[in-house]
């Protein structure tokens, strides 16, 4: 089993995050983020549904943190929303993740 398995299933998370409303592709850009961020503890994601159907995955992180997550000219942050979004198809639902401060 792997990690991002293991944590979504229970095992490896932080026992004080609320993470039963999210949807597979929030817990897994939870998990991604997790691992960019030098303080794990404070990366959050909200998710709310938009009118259409789609969903928004708020991101946020420690302040220190946002340059690891967003990346080099946006590639990193680039790079997690194509991840989440091909996740996402499984689903057959449209995702839309925003990095928030």
């Amino acid at each position: 089993m792997s990690a991002y398995e293991q944590e979504r299933d229970g095992g490896g998370g932080n026992p004080g995050e609320d993470e039963g409303s999210l949807s597979s592709t929030g817990e897994l850009l939870a998990y991604l983020a997790r691992g960019l961020v030098d303080e794990p503890e404070e990366v959050s994601v909200e998710q709310f549904e938009e009118d259409d159907g789609s969903i928004v995955l708020e991101l946020c992180v420690g302040d220190d943190d946002y340059g690891k997550v967003i990346g080099r000219g946006g590639r990193t942050a680039q790079a997690l929303r194509t991840v989440v979004r091909a996740a996402a198809t499984h689903e057959k639902r449209r995702v839309l993740i925003d990095i928030v401060d």
